[in-house]
């Protein structure tokens, strides 16, 4: 694969920047003072289709020629590539197939449908349905856009590095996240040849987490891919191409776990009052790993995406606010007596801690008869508050454990 340069890049800037408005980028005032350095939010959420993605499909797209446009175009996606496929197959003429993984968001399946573009659903996931649209591609003759694997797809994504350029030309640190690379390889292109001295920071779900553990070894290293609900980031595997381009632009790359991401989904709604998917809410994670760096510095954060699956919400702000410490999970052994649940309830209600559920249980066979176990699902408000809650239930019950922490 040819590698675009910064002509290549404005070339494409030329093409969108006629169809598609500049993204905003806005300061956000909590995240500045929390991390004591200028935070700005730049927000791809706000494209059409609720993604970066729209840029690399529709550029790739303006270029068919007339018979390719006949033949229409084909590609496969976990959700976002697809619906920026189906936008840019709509606004140059022509007809798009997506194959996308069974397990793809209902949200995304239908956005693209509703793009115009035929959707069929195969494969465990990305790799899976990239394998069938390959064969798709051999019977059909559609042109295949790659999600990331492709020239002028890389040279479209670039186009946002110019923006951030353009709106915060003093900027010291972008952070983006890593699917396939294609964002962070445009952007990187864009902002190294215009500024050297940005420092370029990638991200990855620790479920695939492939591509960060080749910029770790400086040479592409493969991992096991166990799934991921930040899907816009959902691949399992380093392409050699990528890697090549990656590792000559990123200063600096970390891994997310499943927890942390949640979190991050969750702070991105309270503190900037963004409902954001996983793929772009991870990049908070860099605000706490290299804070010491970053300290007075000017750091754009790229929110790459909003194409959440609101059946998903609720259980990510559950796992969001355990890790915040602001949801403890416990069970509480106290004795079997008249009074003694009333007492464990009024003892929380003085620690300010609000019980969202309880379970009492007094069949388990392995206490004593005088003894009984209540199961509690309580709110706090945060980790020190829980932290005093579960001290002062120990100096109080026979026995307290905490659900929340992992067992060695």
């Amino acid at each position: 694969m040819k590698t675009p340069d910064l002509k290549d890049i404005l070339k494409a800037h030329e093409v969108l920047s006629a169809i598609l408005p500049q993204t905003p980028m806005i300061r956000n005032e909590w995240l500045s003072r929390r991390y004591d350095c200028d935070v700005y939010l730049k927000l791809e959420i706000l494209q059409p289709v609720g993604s970066f993605k729209i840029r690399g499909a529709t550029y790739r797209i303006s270029q068919l020629t007339d018979d390719e446009k006949k033949k229409g175009v084909i590609a496969a996606s976990a959700g976002n590539h697809a619906q920026g496929v189906a936008w840019g197959a709509r606004e140059f003429g022509t007809s798009a197939l997506i194959v996308m993984p069974e397990v793809a968001p209902i949200m995304k399946i239908q956005n693209t449908k509703n793009f115009g573009a035929e959707v069929h659903l195969e494969g465990e996931n990305y790799e899976a349905s990239f394998e069938v649209a390959q064969k798709i591609t051999k019977e059909t003759g559609r042109t295949y856009v790659h999600a990331f694997h492709d020239p002028l797809v890389i040279a479209g994504q670039g186009t946002l590095g110019l923006e951030i350029l353009e709106q915060c030309p003093d900027v010291d640190y972008v952070v983006a996240s890593i699917g396939g690379g294609g964002l962070l390889a445009g952007m990187g292109i864009a902002l190294k040849s215009l500024k050297p001295s940005v420092k370029l920071v990638g991200c990855q779900a620790q479920n695939a987490s492939a591509m960060v553990k080749s910029l770790h070894a400086h040479k592409v290293m493969s991992s096991d891919f166990k799934g991921t609900f930040a899907d816009g980031i959902a691949v399992g595997k380093a392409n050699p191409d990528m890697f090549a381009i990656l590792n000559q632009l990123v200063d600096l790359s970390f891994e997310s776990d499943e927890d942390e991401i949640a979190m991050n989904v969750l702070r991105f709604m309270e503190r900037t009052k963004m409902v954001v998917e996983g793929s772009g809410a991870i990049t908070l994670g860099a605000l706490d790993r290299y804070k010491d760096e970053m300290r007075g510095k000017k750091v754009v954060l790229v929110v790459c995406g909003g194409n959440i699956d609101v059946n998903l919400i609720s259980r990510i702000i559950e796992r969001g606010l355990t890790r915040l410490g602001r949801r403890i999970h416990l069970k509480v052994q106290i004795s079997d007596r008249p009074g003694s649940l009333s007492k464990l309830t009024s003892m929380i209600g003085s620690l300010q801690a609000n019980i969202l559920q309880a379970i009492h249980d007094r069949n388990d066979t392995n206490m004593r008869l005088d003894e009984t176990e209540v199961e509690l699902l309580l709110e706090t408000r945060g980790k020190d508050h829980s932290a005093e809650v579960i001290r002062s239930l120990k100096e109080h019950c026979i026995r307290v454990v905490n659900l929340n922490e992992t067992p060695d």
